[in-house]
């Protein structure tokens, strides 16, 4: 795995960060792009893996594409616009794709600016809790493009499809407090105690019975584009395997003998 994405487990949870702190993070160049990818598979492997939490090292989370390289990049990219979707396609496009097969919850812990794709990789995650220092942009416009990595269909579900226009049209940066007004974050927190939050609600989810958390959260995102029928029949699949669980056993049985269940992912 690239140097540029760290990866630590401690116990059930595991914390990925974005390490290229001296650019702020960006996640446009190929070898971001695979250390995240890369990341994700591993967890998705590991059964032992409850939930993550993605954050960025240094002062940034993310800004989002490199403009040193756009600007290198003028050229080329004039001269031979059909290769542009293929390096799209096989490039930054391939990170929500990876987060559309994860079915490890994932924590975005936003520990400074999100920017542009940095902002539109926070809406890949479950949820978002952000640092007061933290601040966002859809602000591809600000620069002449589009959202190429999946704003457009991300970020509307997050904030809703006017506040989602508002930030694509504008490009506008958003503070702390107004992200969580709109419902871009669930929780801001004093800089220090990021980390700390984000393990927290970690904390919370690792807790539970593992197979039922990864299977609901493969209905929660299956629930965003699929009829009621279907996904109904869905959950009747999925139920009928959490209930040969041994996990499905413990819980009930520690709630009817009224102590504390010990879940160990069988």
């Amino acid at each position: 795995m690239t140097d540029k994405v760290l990866y630590e487990q401690d116990g059930h949870i595991v914390t990925i960060t974005l390490n290229d702190p001296g650019k702020r993070n960006p996640i446009s160049e190929l070898d971001m792009v695979e250390g995240i990818v890369n990341a994700l598979d591993r967890l998705n492997a590991d059964t032992s893996v409850r939930v993550a939490i993605l954050t960025g090292a240094g002062s940034a989370f993310s800004s989002g594409g490199d403009l040193t390289k756009m600007r290198a990049d003028f050229g080329p990219r004039a001269e031979k616009p059909h290769l542009t979707p293929r390096y799209y396609k096989y490039g930054i496009q391939m990170i929500p794709m990876a987060f559309e097969k994860l079915d490890v919850p994932i924590i975005c812990a936003v520990n400074g600016p999100a920017i542009g794709a940095g902002l539109d990789l926070t809406c890949m995650c479950d949820m978002r809790i952000a640092a007061e220092s933290a601040k966002f942009a859809e602000s591809f416009v600000k620069v002449g493009i589009v959202p190429g990595d999946g704003g457009a269909w991300l970020l509307p579900r997050v904030v809703g499809f006017s506040k989602a226009c508002e930030m694509a049209f504008t490009g506008d940066m958003l503070d702390s407090k107004e992200a969580l007004a709109c419902g871009l974050v669930s929780r801001v927190v004093p800089d220090a105690e990021l980390l700390d939050a984000a393990r927290a609600l970690a904390q919370r989810i690792a807790v539970n019975p593992p197979h039922a958390v990864r299977m609901a959260k493969r209905l929660l995102l299956e629930g965003r584009h699929t009829r009621l029928d279907t996904l109904l029949e869905m959950s009747a699949a999925m139920q009928a395997l959490t209930h040969a669980t041994a996990d499905h056993r413990e819980a009930v049985n520690s709630f009817l003998e009224k102590r504390k269940p010990d879940f160990k992912g069988d």
